[in-house]
């Protein structure tokens, strides 16, 4: 379909030799798998960002050292030794209980790897967002009876947002690209689908630069649901400024 719609247009040249569905399953995949991990990490992210803003010590310290080794160690490393280890950790679970043998999904794993990484980033951009609220607007909903949940809810989330955004587009787009790492375990991503059809037909460098160019689009799409969001959570502030 995709090279019928090329051909009409002039550009045969530009040929997807027959790969066109396989780049659009490994499109769908990488933007799944997205998806998801950044759903995890805002999740790890907001709950590391609470705990580093505890007083209580064994929460507090647990979360710095979280932050601080994830941040410290390369993504493909951590990627390699967190897949590898949570199947050893997973066949000793079974082993140990008389299970049948479980192997761990590669989009289950790259979803649960990508997640736990990025989640140490957001809880640093939460942590910072969240100390930019003014106080004393948190002891004012305190004082009007509002409860921790509330609070949060309705005064400190809305606020934080606005300062977290940026840092969260920042996080989302290097978060996309990591993506491209999941395909030294086995899934069907962009990546992967863009190296099977350029060895088989020879011209790796071609569908490299047009997975270059689909992650761009997706990038460039994110932009605009960005901005959106931004000018969404900066409408009260500018109208107070009015």
């Amino acid at each position: 379909m995709l090279d019928a719609l090329m051909q009409n247009l002039g550009l045969s040249a530009f040929s997807l030799k027959g790969f066109g569905p396989l780049l659009l399953e490994g499109t769908w995949m990488t933007i799944k798998l997205a998806v998801l991990s950044l759903a995890l990490s805002i999740l790890l992210g907001l709950i590391g960002a609470s705990a580093k803003l505890s007083s209580s010590a064994l929460l507090r310290v647990p979360a710095q050292i979280y932050t601080t080794l994830i941040r410290g160690i390369p993504d493909l490393v951590l990627m390699l030794l967190i897949f590898y280890s949570l199947q050893t950790w997973l066949t000793m679970l079974t082993d140990a209980m008389e299970w049948e043998y479980i192997e761990i999904n590669p989009f289950g794993a790259g979803v649960i790897t990508l997640g736990f990484i990025y989640g140490a980033y957001f809880t640093e951009t939460f942590r910072g967002a969240i100390l930019s609220v003014p106080r004393g607007q948190v002891e004012a909903a305190t004082a009007y009876g509002l409860k921790r949940g509330q609070r949060f809810r309705y005064v400190v989330f809305p606020q934080m947002m606005r300062y977290a955004l940026p840092g969260i587009g920042n996080n989302w787009q290097v978060l996309l690209k990591a993506t491209a790492l999941v395909s030294i375990i086995g899934l069907a991503d962009l990546v992967k689908a863009s190296q099977d059809a350029g060895k088989s037909t020879y011209q790796l460098f071609y569908f490299l630069v047009l997975a270059a160019l689909i992650y761009l689009l997706i990038t460039s799409a994110s932009n605009f649901a960005l901005r959106w969001a931004e000018r969404h959570y900066a409408a009260g502030s500018r109208e107070a400024q009015r």
